[in-house]
């Protein structure tokens, strides 16, 4: 018995020992597939780090770029309203300079936009109920002055204008209205008078 015992013992010992090598080449495997994930989970935590940082730094930039466009347009904008704004203050400054000056403006808007000298002068019922008749006539003065026919008369009509005049010859008119005129400046001059509001 005593043999079969050492038998047994020894085919268990030899178990064993095969079964503690065959766990401790298991746990060396383990521990190494652990090290090779372990560090694929670092390089492709560092890759999405590095990408989520890339991006956000993108769309940094991008909206870094937008906000500059946008303030840009914001700026030009305001820019082009004072401007608008200054021209329309002009407008508004010569329909209500002096009695005085302003006859002489439309006295001299009449003489020189005449051609024939006969036209007919188109005021608004402001204008022609206040100065209309001793504008047009200075203008005849000044018309005679250079020689020319002076006899322009003022019409029995007015216009809906805000100030200025308007020459009628037969089915021909010269619109000079105070509206037209400074449109005509605003279209030669917008620029200049930026250069001088704002550099």
């Amino acid at each position: 018995m005593k043999g079969i015992e050492k038998i047994t013992a020894h085919i268990e010992a030899d178990a064993k020992a095969e079964a503690d090598a065959i766990v401790a080449g298991a746990a060396e495997k383990v521990k190494a597939i652990e090290a090779e994930y372990s560090q694929k989970a670092q390089d492709e935590y560092w890759t999405r780090v590095r990408a989520g940082v890339k991006e956000c730094e993108d769309r940094v930039q991008r909206m870094n770029r937008l906000a500059a466009m946008e303030s840009k347009k914001s700026i030009l904008a305001t820019k082009q309203d004072m401007v608008s704004k200054a021209f329309d203050r002009a407008q508004g400054m010569i329909v209500n300079l002096p009695t005085d000056k302003y006859t002489e403006f439309l006295a001299r808007l009449a003489a020189d936009s005449a051609s024939t000298g006969e036209e007919e002068v188109i005021f608004n019922e402001r204008d022609k109920n206040g100065c209309g008749a001793a504008a047009v006539a200075a203008a005849n003065r000044k018309l005679a002055d250079k020689g020319v026919k002076a006899g322009l008369r003022m019409s029995d009509e007015t216009r809906g204008i805000s100030g200025g005049l308007i020459l009628r010859s037969g089915g021909i008119e010269v619109n000079c209205t105070v509206d037209t005129l400074v449109d005509l400046c605003r279209g030669e001059m917008s620029s200049q008078l930026a250069e001088v509001m704002f550099e």
